[in-house]
């Protein structure tokens, strides 16, 4: 039984129980997982999940449940799960079904080559990976984690308010982790690539700016505590506008969990950040058409210029707000309750390059990792003290790279504090939280912790 004829068959049963409106919310998720050590594979997981969701209203009270078949007794079960669950929610949140937008737009989120990539070739190149790493740099001692993999997802919304929309979308990824030796020290360095264009999968590429940078850290020591000028490194600056980017949901703010509750159209930031969450972006990991109830997607401004333009909403917390929801329901598969979260949020890029930012820098410190972001950060006060490494430039030069090291500082002031953006826009991985994007940036001021 495919998706639709559950749904005619599931709406057909509920309203005949009395559920007074329904909604299926299905998806098909296929991964394929593949990883190498020593010239081997070392694992190989291929998995499909797939399943619908049923949100449905009775006497006013949204009920929901799922399954993960799709048969006759699915129905039942989902019918009958949905309207006891409805029985006992004491919510007084007022839950909306979206009748569908006047129109929708059309995305890139499918590649019909990347799905024609083999597992054989998946294989192959994670294989290459680990090759090209061992043979970067005769200082590289050991490759210690190599992966790839692939991700296909098909998702299905239609309620019976007349929506009905559905999509497909894929991408695949690789990483690799190199360890350099030198003089009884050894250094880590890794790179990780999320794409739908396979043409970009290049092992020699990819491997050999891994083992770059591990040998780059090799004789690495510690600073002396002080306030420094700060280059966050893009995939910093991607890994903490991720830590932090539940501040901009607008749950967040209407439970009193952000602190830029009542800051709409106020200054919050540099008016060198421009920070969009574009859900067409073309290529982009993170795009669809749709949100996950069913909303048309569209590009939006969060900040412009320093000015906090909107919140990320669903349809709950628009309706709160009387607003327009900006298309960011989330509901990672068919088993998630309908949150918020962004697709590709990321901020704009400037015209510098990176050697043009570690010039400008002057006296300071390059960051290219952070560690303890789960337990380091707090994205309700925006405070965050995390073991860095990176290098120290002196005179606009890298002079020797540094390591044991602690930043510390707050977010909100972080972004007032941007005084460069860099032209290195780059993604990261996808996750429940969307598809992260940043280029490098110059922070006047951190606090670092050393010697």
């Amino acid at each position: 039984m495919d998706f639709r004829e559950l749904k005619d068959r599931v709406f057909a049963a509920g309203q005949s129980a009395g559920l007074e409106e329904l909604e299926v919310y299905a998806t098909r998720t296929k991964n394929l997982h593949v990883a190498v050590f020593e010239g081997a594979v070392d694992d190989y997981r291929a998995s499909l999940e797939q399943g619908v969701g049923l949100r449905a209203r009775w006497a006013g009270r949204i009920g929901y449940a799922y399954v993960e078949k799709l048969d006759d007794d699915s129905v039942e079960y989902l019918v009958a799960g949905a309207k006891a669950a409805a029985q006992i929610n004491e919510s007084a949140d007022e839950v909306e079904f979206h009748a569908g937008s006047g129109s929708y737009p059309q995305v890139s989120c499918f590649s019909q080559e990347l799905a024609g990539v083999s597992p054989e070739e998946l294989v192959a190149f994670c294989l290459d990976l680990e090759r090209a790493a061992l043979a970067a740099d005769k200082r590289v001692a050991k490759v210690n984690r190599v992966l790839t993999g692939y991700e296909e997802t098909e998702v299905y919304i239609a309620n019976t308010r007349g929506l009905e929309q559905g999509f497909a979308s894929n991408a695949a990824y690789g990483y690799v982790s190199a360890l350099a030796k030198q003089d009884g020290q050894v250094k880590a360095g890794s790179k990780f690539l999320v794409e739908r264009d396979w043409s970009k999968f290049n092992a020699a590429r990819l491997a050999g700016e891994a083992a770059a940078e591990a040998v780059s850290l090799l004789g690495a020591s510690s600073v002396p505590s002080g306030n420094y000028r700060i280059l966050l490194r893009s995939d910093v600056a991607r890994q903490l506008l991720a830590t932090f980017v539940p501040v901009f949901s607008a749950e967040a703010v209407q439970k009193g969990l952000s602190l830029l509750k009542g800051k709409l159209d106020a200054e919050i930031a540099s008016p060198l950040v421009t920070l969009v969450d574009d859900p067409l972006l073309e290529q982009g990991v993170g795009s669809v058409p749709f949100d996950g109830e069913g909303v048309a997607s569209r590009r939006k401004q969060v900040i412009a210029a320093g000015r906090l333009v909107t919140y990320l909403h669903n349809l709950k917390t628009a309706r709160k707000d009387g607003v327009e929801s900006t298309g960011n329901a989330s509901r990672p598969s068919f088993k998630s309750p309908v949150g918020i979260a962004p697709t590709n949020f990321f901020i704009e890029p400037g015209e510098q390059g990176f050697s043009d930012l570690t010039s400008a820098l002057g006296d300071g410190l390059v960051i290219i990792d952070v560690q303890g972001t789960h337990s380091g950060a707090n994205p309700v006060s925006g405070d965050f003290s995390l073991g860095a490494y990176g290098y120290l430039v002196e005179g606009g030069r890298v002079v020797r790279p540094v390591e044991q090291i602690t930043i510390a500082g707050n977010f909100f002031r972080l972004l007032e504090s941007v005084e460069a953006v860099g032209s290195d826009l780059e993604f990261g991985s996808l996750g429940g939280r969307g598809n992260m994007g940043s280029p490098s940036l110059i922070i006047s001021s951190l606090a670092v912790a050393g010697v």
